[in-house]
């Protein structure tokens, strides 16, 4: 049974079909009652039996020709049923009906047509939050790694994260979610399955067979490897939803490798993230570029959650860490030395820079691993799921 329950509101009966089909669909939600008629006060029939079905979301549609009804059901519902999160769905060139819309109580904006992956970004956004205020322990933590442009050394620090976390804290797993996977090279793998044959095998995944794609370091760090090829047929945002609710379950930690790949899907998996680490340059235009990445995942909840990781750091008169937080629109979280030829060896050997001799670099990485998880507790959580069936 999906875990969230939805309440459509729409006068319009093919919008209201549709925006049904778009929730059942999900995976993540199930609409349990629909509305043909606005609420027109506090004690209107249609607020009771919103009560009555107590849904985690109402989805407001607002037709374009005369929207102050919605409108303001939209504030009626907000004082009505405050525990439920409000969509609003209607037209982008109305920029009245936004504002309207948003100050009347809605949290997400949906444009019209409404597109797949949008409402279930929304609705990933509203499980992951209902899960965070319900039990922040008691669910596996994801921590979603993205270059700001290309080569700034995303899949290193992911790596060298993933096998740091693995002896501090056990129960790891990287995932390597790059369009062309690179991360079992730089762990001397040879991986026999990747992240799409868990995609196609999803309708009979259970614990025997997902430890069987995964590839195990000598370390004891579990590889989901990413594409040797690229991939044709690309699974959707909803099918990494699904997988990695699957992997949250079985692993304490997962460091997701988005490396340079910027799409609905990174979206979404960052909205499931515990931390999502920008990797950049300290030069202008990896900074531009982390700015525009970071404007493209929105808001995420917390801005607190997206931090700024500065590689190949070294100081740059005339260069201010409130400068790069400015222009990369996140908060400077770590910053790692610049040592590129320890780096490239690493790799040539297959051989994670935190499982040699120490290193600068490997050191502050390892000290990054522990600013992540300085406030977790030591014994491994229960399972979370965004689908209880699975």
């Amino acid at each position: 049974m999906p875990e969230i329950s939805v309440v459509i509101v729409c006068t319009d009966s093919e919008q209201r079909a549709v925006l049904q089909v778009l929730v059942d669909n999900s995976s993540v939600a199930k609409t349990v009652h629909t509305c043909a008629t606005f609420p027109e006060g506090f004690t209107d029939p249609v607020v009771r039996r919103i009560q009555a079905a107590a849904p985690d979301v109402v989805v407001v549609d607002i037709p374009g020709s005369n929207p102050q009804p919605a409108l303001h059901a939209l504030e009626v519902l907000h004082h009505q049923v405050p525990d439920s999160v409000l969509f609003a769905v209607g037209s982008m060139a109305q920029p009245q009906v936004i504002v309207g819309a948003m100050r009347a109580g809605a949290r997400e904006f949906l444009e019209r047509p409404v597109k797949t992956t949008d409402i279930l970004e929304g609705l990933v956004r509203v499980s992951a939050g209902k899960r965070r205020s319900e039990n922040t322990g008691n669910r596996g933590k994801v921590i979603t790694i993205i270059n700001a442009k290309g080569g700034s050394g995303a899949t290193t620090l992911a790596v060298n994260l993933a096998t740091a976390l693995q002896d501090r804290q056990g129960s790891v797993a990287l995932i390597d979610m790059a369009p062309l996977g690179h991360d079992a090279l730089h762990l001397g793998l040879r991986p026999t399955f990747s992240t799409a044959d868990a995609i196609r095998n999803l309708h009979r995944m259970d614990s025997s067979l997902l430890e069987s794609l995964m590839t195990r370091h000598p370390g004891g760090l579990q590889l989901l490897a990413g594409p040797s090829a690229p991939a044709v047929d690309e699974p959707t945002p909803s099918e990494f939803a699904r997988l990695f609710d699957i992997l949250v379950g079985h692993f304490r930690y997962l460091v997701v490798d988005a490396s340079s790949r910027v799409d609905a899907t990174v979206r979404l998996i960052s909205n499931l993230s515990e931390w999502v680490l920008l990797v950049a340059n300290p030069d202008v235009t990896s900074l531009w570029s982390a700015g525009r990445i970071r404007q493209y995942l929105g808001e995420l909840g917390s801005r607190d959650r997206v931090g700024l990781v500065l590689n190949r750091f070294r100081k740059i008169t005339g260069f201010k860490e409130s400068d790069a937080e400015a222009v990369a629109g996140a908060k400077l979280l770590w910053k790692l030395p610049n040592q590129y030829f320890a780096v490239a060896d690493a790799i040539d050997r297959g051989v994670p820079l935190t499982q040699q001799a120490q290193s600068d670099l490997s050191k502050s990485i390892q000290g990054l691993a522990v600013k992540l998880t300085e406030n977790d507790i030591e014994v491994k959580r229960t399972a979370w799921s965004l689908f209880k069936s699975v």
